[in-house]
Parts: C-alpha cells; structure tokens; sequence
C-alpha cells in the first residue's frame, strides 16, 4: 500500500504537471470506486473547475479545485493516478477507472488494478471533519521527540503498532514502521510505554531520517506502485529488513526474524539489533 513517500512523490508530481489546469470533461467508468459521491455528482461538480493544487494528508492525495470540493484519492494497494499525454500504454488505460480531460489536451487517469483504492469528492467542511482525526504529520516541525515520546507513554500496545496508528501519527505504514524501528533499534513488539524518552528521540530521527530517503528516491515499488508519471520508485533497493526475512541483519549479520505476530502485518527485525 502507498504510504507516506510514494503519496507525496504523486502529490509533488501532480502539483507540478497540472496545477492550474481545468477539467473540461470527467468520465466514470468504474463507479465502485468512488465514495461520498455519486457519479453524476462527480461528473457535475468538477467539470469546469480548475486544479488549484495537489498536496498530501497521511497516506491521501489531495486535489483542491476552484469550486471548494477536494477530490480525495486513497490509493491502497494498486490506485495510481497517472497524467497521460496519449503516451499512456493500453496496459494501464484498461484499469482506468476515472479519467479527467485537461484542458491542455491530457488526462488525469485514476487507474486501480483491484479497485480497493478509493476516491472521494468533499465539500471544505466535510474535508475538515474527515481528517480531523488524523495525527500529526512526521515530516512537520511539530512531530519532535518530546512530542513522540508523549504519544508512546500514553500507550500499552506494541510501539510497531502505534507508528502505524493514524490517529496518532499520519502516513506510516508497514514498510517504514519495520525500517525505522531497525534503524532505531527497537524490538517491534516492545510495549511503547516502556520506551525512554531518549530512545524516542533515536526513534524520532530513524522515522524522519526513513521517510525523507524514500522520498528522495521516490518511494518503494515492489509491484503495482507508480508515480503520476508511471514511473516507479527506487528506495526498494535501500530496504534493510522489510521483505528480507531470513537474510543477514546489514548491521551485525545475524539472520533477519519474520512474524506475524505483532499486529497481524509482516513484521522482520533483528533479534540481536532491536530490544
């Protein structure tokens, strides 16, 4: 699923290629998609509205439009949203399940494989009670180690499963929850109450320190993982323990742990790095 560093890679994307553009035709053809939102509705509220930016919320893109409306894409597992400029291969347009015709002549394509992404048009205030219980960002100067730390004392379960809370903290997922806690060496299933102040701050950088590499490299593509210009990530290649079960740890060579035992997700550590 597309956390953090592969939805602001698609939101810096589609920021630069079509904000300012406006929508002059918006064709549905798979329905099932869509919440909030009927296709008619859909179709009607944003045709003639103008991108006025493209940003990201926790694992969301964002479109303002000229209208108020936010459409509100969750990609999940196989969502992408692709700008197509005629060059968009069959492979990929078969999956479109909502196309936007630009009024430069390209369109914005919400292709989705499996259709278990979702997409959303809201009005400014439903906007804000929908994300109102989000948490707080960890790229944002207010996600410090104090404020970290706060958040785990506060909480009895494993720490894996409170980086992955997003009413706690928005946009960690599976990947850079088992990569960050490598780096900070911390066992995945210690409760997150029990952890110092100090280990929270390690545990602070190695999140932020995760998030900003993968962001650099566009985010992690294993397979159905595209940018808005269909290209795929690279930070798959800088992985130390996510998807390596059973290699050596990077860091002291012992053989990598996987369970799933933590929080029902593929969880893999090192047993002798992370405590």
């Amino acid at each position: 699923m597309p956390e953090l560093p592969e939805t602001e890679t698609i939101a810096r994307d589609l920021d630069r290629a079509i904000r300012g553009q406006r929508i002059l035709e918006t064709h549905i053809h798979r329905p099932d998609v869509l919440r909030e939102v009927s296709p008619r509705e859909l179709a009607r509220r944003t045709t003639g509205a103008t991108i006025e930016r493209s940003w990201r919320r926790a694992k969301l893109v964002i479109l303002d439009l000229s209208t108020r409306d936010h459409l509100v894409v969750q990609p999940r597992f196989t969502g992408a949203l692709l700008v197509d400029a005629g060059q968009l291969p069959e492979s990929e347009l078969r999956y479109s399940t909502i196309a936007f015709l630009l009024d430069d002549g390209r369109t914005l394509h919400y292709r989705d494989i499996r259709r278990l992404g979702t997409v959303a048009l809201m009005s400014a205030e439903r906007f804000g009670e929908y994300t109102a219980h989000l948490g707080t960002e960890p790229l944002d100067p207010s996600f410090t180690a104090e404020h970290l730390s706060a958040v785990l004392r506060s909480s009895r379960q494993a720490v894996k499963k409170v980086l992955m809370d997003q009413r706690a903290i928005a946009g960690i997922g599976n990947i850079y929850a088992n990569e960050a806690l490598w780096r900070a060496g911390i066992d995945p299933s210690r409760e997150a109450r029990t952890i110092a102040p100090e280990r929270a701050g390690v545990l602070r950088d190695a999140i932020v320190g995760v998030l900003e590499e993968s962001i650099a490299l566009r985010g992690t593509s294993f397979r159905d993982y595209r940018d808005a210009h269909g290209g795929r990530g690279g930070f798959v290649e800088r992985l130390a323990v996510y998807g390596r079960e059973g290699d050596a740890c990077p860091r002291c060579g012992r053989r990598l742990v996987g369970t799933h035992a933590v929080d029902g997700r593929a969880t893999v550590l090192c047993a002798r790095c992370q405590s």
